[in-house]
């Protein structure tokens, strides 16, 4: 159980964002259904990136906890009722199909929610039986330095996370990714089950191949079961210019450095000047600006007027904008499609090293 915590914080804390997403999804969803108390479940929704740090980061502490027998008694309760929070959420995701992906595992692992609902049963009976042995466990004489190096740790991944990008990127745009080609269909080919009545007994048959006998089988149904690996990685990536045409190819052809600028809120108080210096030398040497948002046209016009942002604009959808960038505003380099950096604006490169980048790739 140590092991599985400090896994499934570890994949989570690297992206605070990403969970925060997950979480915010929860939340909002708590306020629609329980009306009463949506003033409480809007002030997490709001807050759901502080939220997910604070979870995260506790599920990895815990872990090591578990592993180095920490303060068991206090230790076993934490992740009992942390573990039964959990089992609620994925119980009221699977069972009610409000959120489809529980992000236990963040990004890294995509589970169904009634997998992920089975998979807490599981654990919780481990966690039960550790909780019943509490009083049992010895003390640990490097418990209380191992849980220490795991708070610093984790806290430290999790800022990084949140002031700059994920430490690890499990997402379809990292680092050297190419997103034309997440776009094309697997060559993969699709396993399907055929479902046949028998006529001698009126019972269904299920076969791998279509049964071509007529005579004694009739078809009923068909299910491909291998649907997900068909598809694509990348189904939603697009670009709309202000006209409202699909130029979705122009991001893909020779050297693009996209400003992604999501909200307008987290941008107002920043300073641009470094930004814009940076597009600006980018463009000198060939790597073409392209401005990506999903505000609307008057609030981005306000933007742009205020930080005298001279480039084509283009819209994204709102949903891929929080996919490649977890932070407002980042910058992302793509060479023939191809993602080869990605900064924030707390540590955005010199034109140097973004030339050497696409060069080594």
């Amino acid at each position: 159980m140590g092991i599985e915590f400090v896994f499934s914080g570890f994949v989570k804390v690297v992206d605070p964002y990403g969970t925060g997403l997950k979480l915010q999804e929860y939340f909002e969803v708590f306020a629609g259904d329980l009306p009463q108390l949506s003033t409480f479940f809007h002030f997490f929704a709001d807050n759901s990136l502080a939220a997910s740090f604070f979870f995260c980061s506790l599920e990895l502490i815990l872990g090591v906890a578990l592993l180095f027998n920490f303060k068991m008694k206090i230790t076993s309760w934490v992740v009992l009722l942390l573990m039964v929070f959990f089992t609620f959420l994925t119980f009221y995701s699977a069972y009610f199909n409000k959120v489809t992906d529980c992000g236990c595992f963040g990004d890294f692992l995509k589970l169904k929610p009634w997998v992920s609902f089975y998979k807490d049963v599981i654990s919780l009976i481990f966690i039960l039986i550790i909780f019943s042995y509490r009083r049992k466990f010895g003390k640990s004489e490097i418990g209380t330095p191992m849980v220490l190096i795991s708070t610093i740790f984790a806290f430290g991944i999790g800022i990084y996370g949140i002031r700059y990008l994920p430490l690890v990127d499990f997402l379809p745009y990292a680092v050297g990714k190419s997103i034309p080609e997440q776009m094309k269909r697997p060559e993969i080919k699709p396993i399907i089950s055929y479902v046949f009545v028998d006529k001698s007994n009126n019972k269904n048959v299920e076969s791998k191949e279509f049964l071509l006998d007529t005579v004694r089988y009739k078809y009923s149904s068909s299910e491909v079961l291998n649907q997900e690996d068909l598809m694509p990685k990348i189904t939603d990536f697009s670009l709309t210019d202000t006209s409202g045409n699909d130029v979705t190819s122009l991001a893909f052809e020779g050297k693009k450095l996209l400003i992604i600028l999501k909200k307008k809120k987290d941008l107002i108080d920043l300073n641009f000047d470094e930004l814009n210096s940076f597009a600006k030398n980018a463009s000198k040497n060939g790597i073409s600006p392209l401005i990506l948002t999903s505000m609307p046209s008057e609030d981005f016009q306000n933007l742009k007027n205020s930080k005298k942002i001279k480039y084509d604009v283009f819209t994204t959808d709102e949903k891929v904008l929080k996919t490649i960038a977890r932070t407002n505003p980042c910058l992302v380099v793509l060479n023939e499609g191809r993602v080869v950096g990605k900064w924030t604006i707390n540590n955005i490169p010199s034109i140097e090293k973004v030339n050497n980048l696409i060069t080594d790739k």
